[in-house]
């Protein structure tokens, strides 16, 4: 099998599927590294889980889809499971780490179970959103389970599932004001300034991204000084974006690539695309709206049939009440979201309001490092045997939203 290697005593086997997991994932494999150079580990994964120290035996997630698989993609999950389960046979896993993607992990922490391994679920499935029923399931297939929003910990443990609170791998590395700094300074002047953040998964790019261009028109048209900035993950975003604007490209708004945080350092107000970036923004203290084009059919039919949120952004999820406008999900057009931008950007006393509170929210991640959190949990299992429940954790904190959340859950869009 491509990347292949001749075992070498019992591995710790990461699986993940989504871009973000590669790069939670590469941070705690560095950190087991750094804990016992000698431990093979080896991966399902991204290039940085590669670069950290992991075998990667085939790369995955550079076509994550956001909502129900189509059928080529279910498809290709079961090959890459056959191929997984192929491995397995042929190599020991003390510990395997599913990454994100509960849909696609599951298979595989079945075949792991049955073969005597740990499992350490790395971020927790998010079934305290959607699909409740599979907790007996997760359960069963589960050691600890590593979170990285603070009242997850309660959720799960209420339910008799071993989670400890680790913190979250987005307050990892805080940009240095001097690096921020160095960024900005060549970025347009002018005022106000408007940050757009449209998300990294293509459904994301071409659902959003026309619907924020036009938010933006609509705010430099009440505001002709105003300047933009969007922020790109990658350079092929960037490309992608430029296409998606066809020759309606709006004067005044630029591209950065890889530097959300100088980007959010910078901007006055940004829209952003619901996800793990708003927590981003929030480090940054900068006040939000929060967009989230939906498929209004699948959402119709399915999804709304199974999500029954309070709220749906990170941001308002920690807060437990809507500190952030959040237009999730969202069906209409650019006017509404324009409006509630346009009464921010004229409203200083909203603007240092969500500051404040952001600045609170973010409150809940400081003196908590992801990757060492979970090294150590991770280490703790190596040579125990399935069930045990890892090292002692911080106390549990419910907030009022999981403590009213027998019948009636909260999602991440």
């Amino acid at each position: 099998m491509p990347g292949e290697s001749p075992a070498q005593g019992p591995a710790i086997l990461f699986t993940g599927f989504e871009p973000s997991g590669d790069d939670h994932a590469a941070a705690v494999i560095a950190e087991l590294k750094r804990r016992r150079p000698h431990q093979r580990i080896a991966a399902w994964g991204g290039p940085k889980m590669q670069a950290a120290g992991a075998e990667l035996i085939e790369r995955t997630g550079e076509n994550a889809v956001v909502g129900l698989p189509g059928l080529a993609k279910i498809l290709e999950h079961k090959r890459i499971n056959q191929r997984i389960e192929q491995w397995i046979d042929r190599n020991e896993v003390c510990v395997h780490v599913p990454v994100d993607a509960p849909a696609a992990i599951f298979p595989v922490c079945e075949m792991t179970r049955r073969r005597g391994a740990r499992i350490v679920h790395l971020a927790a499935p998010q079934v305290w959103a959607w699909g409740g029923w599979r907790i007996a399931k997760l359960r069963r297939l589960t050691d600890h389970i590593l979170c990285i929003l603070p009242f997850e910990q309660a959720w799960f443990r209420q339910r008799g599932v071993p989670a400890t609170f680790v913190g979250h791998p987005v307050f990892a590395h805080e940009p240095e004001p001097a690096e921020l700094a160095a960024s900005v300074a060549s970025w347009p002047a002018g005022k106000p300034s408007v940050a757009r953040l449209p998300g990294s998964r293509p459904t994301e790019l071409l659902r959003n991204f026309p619907l924020l261009l036009e938010v933006y028109r609509r705010v430099s048209a009440e505001h002709p000084g105003a300047r933009g900035i969007v922020a790109a993950a990658r350079d092929k975003d960037a490309t992608t974006l430029r296409e998606l604007a066809q020759d309606n490209w709006p004067e005044g708004l630029d591209i950065a690539v890889a530097q959300t945080d100088a980007v959010a350092n910078w901007a006055d107000l940004a829209l952003v695309v619901s996800g793990t970036v708003t927590l981003q923004v929030a480090r940054q203290h900068t006040p939000m709206v929060i967009v989230y084009k939906a498929n209004p059919l699948l959402y119709g039919f399915v999804a709304r049939w199974l999500i029954r949120p309070p709220f749906y952004s990170l941001p308002n999820l920690v807060a437990e009440r809507e500190i952030v406008r959040e237009f999730v999900p969202y069906f209409g057009g650019p006017q509404q979201i324009a409006s509630e931008a346009i009464a921010l950007l004229e409203s200083p006393q909203r603007l240092a309001q969500q500051s404040e509170q952001l600045a609170r929210v973010v409150d809940h991640f400081t003196e908590q490092n992801a990757a060492i959190n979970s090294a150590a949990i991770i280490e703790s299992l190596i040579d125990g045997p399935p069930g045990q429940a890892g090292p002692a954790s911080p106390p549990d904190q419910t907030p009022r939203a999981i403590a009213q959340a027998e019948s009636q859950t909260p999602m991440q869009a």
